[in-house]
């Protein structure tokens, strides 16, 4: 058995409201089948994912898998970029079985389904993938989608609290409401060496790839092997027009109206003057954000 063929894999059977642990061993039976050796552990609670994937490292995996959502990713990619991979120069190859609630990563790659990312994990191809480390007050994380501050986390973290059963339909009914309420923020930032921008706005959004909230193209231009972060700005906007232009983000088309703009950089300096909500890979925290930084082809992600 070759190493590309063996897998350890992380199985969050919480991820996608319980879908995950309900068809995760089948999932898995079909990749034993297909030829590859898999071995799984689940996680029991929150951050036990990056622990588990940091000691495999250590134990010699070289080949990973993540079985759940978008936040399963990320705690696998934590795992691994928190220590030695990138320093040793060795890349970490990762693989993903989408049984989670929005999936978006694996949409740049074309796998939109459990049975596409069977098909691709088969056959082994892989791609490099760009990682952006986020440098806060207590430290520093890793993410391979998208980090964004102001309406999205806000949404997001409704969407967690009162809205996260119903999938990509929980995430559309926490922006509706958290629309009729929000205003914009100030979240002084230089993208590269430019100026400092301290305008107000709805939104900032640092995107590894394009997709988020499952099929929402936020980022429609970013390519997750550039070397580079597409950053979205949406500025200030009445709320009546933003709630009517909103569905304009499933076909990316948002980015063609006046009050959003794109840029890329390779490093984003944020002057924060406390913790924000931050929606990271899916996932909500409080952060007081330093610095984005992008780490070039820092995985390969089978595609």
């Amino acid at each position: 058995m070759t190493e590309s063929r063996r897998f350890f894999a992380i199985v969050n059977p919480a991820a996608g409201g319980g879908r995950c642990g309900r068809r995760a061993a089948a999932a898995l039976g079909a990749l034993r089948a297909a030829g590859l050796t898999i071995e799984a552990r689940e996680t029991r609670s929150p951050g036990e994912g990056a622990a588990i994937a940091a000691q495999a490292w250590r134990d010699g995996w070289r080949h990973f898998l993540a079985v759940g959502g978008d936040g399963t990713s990320y705690e696998l990619v934590n795992g691994l970029l928190s220590g030695g991979p990138v320093r040793e120069g060795e890349r970490p190859v990762i693989g993903m079985l989408p049984l989670g609630t929005g999936n978006s990563f694996l949409r740049d790659y074309g796998i939109t389904s459990t049975d596409g990312a069977l098909e691709a994990l088969a056959r082994g191809h892989t791609r490099a993938c760009d990682a952006v480390r986020a440098t806060h007050a207590e430290g520093a994380l890793h993410y391979i989608n998208l980090l964004s501050v102001g309406f999205s986390a806000v949404a997001g973290a409704l969407t967690n609290r009162r809205f996260k059963p119903l999938g990509v339909a929980g995430y559309v009914a926490a922006v509706l409401v958290t629309a009729a309420r929000y205003s914009s923020q100030t979240f002084p930032v230089r993208v590269d060496d430019g100026a400092r921008d301290a305008r107000p706005c709805v939104l900032l959004s640092f995107s590894n790839s394009r997709y988020t909230g499952g099929t929402m193209m936020m980022a429609p231009h970013a390519d997750a092997g550039d070397g580079e972060v597409d950053v979205i700005r949406i500025g200030a906007m009445p709320k009546l027009r933003f709630i009517q232009s909103f569905p304009s983000i499933f076909q990316g088309t948002h980015v063609k109206r006046p009050e959003v703009e794109e840029a890329r950089a390779r490093r984003v300096d944020l002057e924060l003057p406390a913790p924000v909500d931050v929606m990271v890979d899916g996932e909500i925290q409080k952060l007081k954000l330093e610095r984005l930084e992008v780490v070039p082809s820092a995985l390969e992600v089978v595609a």
